[in-house]
């Protein structure tokens, strides 16, 4: 994970820095800080977006690359259940002082698969939500689909509750490619779906592309390039194939002492920049090392902006990530455990972190260099340090590797450097967080 890592094949491992300092840090002790900063009324100065993270932990299959907390194969029964627990979640958080009147900048349903609860069960949800916090005026509300479980009656229901910005998880467009990395749908129902979402129309959608599955070859990934450029979405997020511990495929590795099954990381980044550059010939724009955009004016991820910039995340659902008042926490990661503690009135916050101001400015610095670009002023107003000098070093060594370069208070990453600008992060971190495990 650092600049200086020659290895350059696919091993076990998280890479994809997402936030500061490291998961692997965060502890039970540190749980009471999360309730103190939900009891503390905002200062009425305080203009921190607010932001609320909602995890549907369903799938019709789990995804051998996949290392969330998903269930699968759960009955409608097991469902109500959780949505339940969901709602009486967020209506416990809602009267917590430090939420109580303030509006939601933005909502995002996350997973495991949004898109596995039926539409009866979405506007039901989105009714005894309302009761409690509304999106009526936030910037986004995005919702992520997996292409096998939509219908053109579920899609309208989503335009009815308010969605306005739709994730498409296609990831490839090869039926065995598909097949052989555990997804749950194939080509034909990301083509169906995609025509359902066109007819019914939504301001923003994006669709999910992974660089490297196994079974991935350079024809095809042209191809994949090619039919995602067809498709016209106004987003498309690339992601870099990774083996993050707990995987099917991981464990398969540990157990049977084989190499690595996924395509190395030179071959993913040539990958990505090829599509890089056929996106910009087809009109898209860089957003990140992992999104492209078509209209820079009105193409935008208010969700990764926000959370990049420090907004304030309310995490709610089993397993969820959040980050509060300078608090950052994640709740109950087994939904047994999260049902039967928001079930007692509590909140089901499992660990937390609250970081110091140093950690924070370095949180903010690392992510958004994954934007491909930084400038000082912003962070000498917000932290009133100097980033050019505080990381004078990590700035000039990364320069001289050809990562990045420094124009005055411009920092511009490369090409090379924005392909694996998640390599080079560690070395902005304090340096007993940089060789510890990350998650």
């Amino acid at each position: 994970m650092t600049t200086t890592d020659v290895s350059t094949s696919t091993e076990v491992g998280s890479y994809f820095i997402s936030n500061y300092p490291p998961f692997s840090l965060w502890t039970a002790d540190n749980v009471p800080q999360v309730f103190e900063a939900f009891e503390r009324p905002k200062a009425e100065t305080e203009k921190t977006p607010l932001g609320l993270y909602i995890h549907i932990p369903f799938c019709r299959k789990r995804c051998k690359f996949c290392y969330f907390r998903v269930y699968t194969n759960q009955n409608a029964k097991a469902i109500e259940e959780y949505v339940q627990a969901l709602i009486r979640e967020i209506e416990t958080i809602s009267h917590k002082p430090a939420v109580q009147g303030r509006e939601l900048e933005f909502v995002y349903f996350g997973g495991g698969t949004p898109s596995y609860l039926s539409s009866k069960q979405l506007r039901s949800l989105r009714e005894r939500m309302s009761e409690h916090v509304t999106w009526e005026n936030a910037r986004e509300v995005t919702f992520e689909c997996e292409p096998g479980t939509l219908s053109l009656e579920k899609l309208q229901t989503l335009k009815d509750i308010g969605i306005t910005r739709v994730s498409l998880g296609v990831e490839n467009f090869d039926d065995k490619i598909l097949e052989e990395n555990g997804r749950a749908h194939l080509s034909p129902e990301v083509l169906r779906a995609y025509d359902w979402i066109q007819d019914v129309g939504f301001p923003q959608v994006n669709i999910d592309l992974i660089a490297g599955m196994v079974g991935e070859t350079d024809d095809n990934w042209q191809q994949c390039v090619e039919k995602a450029i067809e498709m016209k979405p106004d987003n498309i997020t690339i992601y870099q194939m990774e083996l993050p511990f707990n995987t099917v495929y991981s464990k398969e590795m540990k157990e049977s002492g084989n190499s690595s099954p996924v395509a190395d990381w030179p071959t993913k980044r040539r990958w990505v920049s090829e599509a890089m550059d056929e996106l910009s010939k087809a009109g898209y724009h860089i957003s990140s090392g992992n999104e492209m955009i078509h209209n820079p004016e009105t193409d935008h991820f208010v969700y990764r902006d926000s959370v990049w910039r420090g907004c304030d995340l309310l995490a709610t659902g089993v397993s969820s990530f959040g980050h509060f008042q300078g608090v950052h926490y994640q709740n109950l990661d087994k939904i047994e455990d999260y049902i039967e503690t928001v079930n007692n009135g509590e909140l089901p916050i499992n660990r937390a972190l609250q970081p110091t101001a140093h950690q924070s400015l370095i949180r903010e610095v690392v992510l958004q260099m994954k934007e491909g670009h930084i400038s000082a002023q912003p962070f000498r107003d917000k932290f009133g340090v100097d980033i050019l000098k505080e990381f004078s070093t990590a700035f000039s060594n990364q320069q001289a590797a050809g990562y990045l370069t420094v124009d005055g208070d411009d920092i511009t990453l490369t090409r090379k450097g924005l392909l694996q600008v998640d390599s080079l992060l560690p070395e902005y971190f304090e340096p007993e967080h940089r060789a510890v495990r990350y998650t």
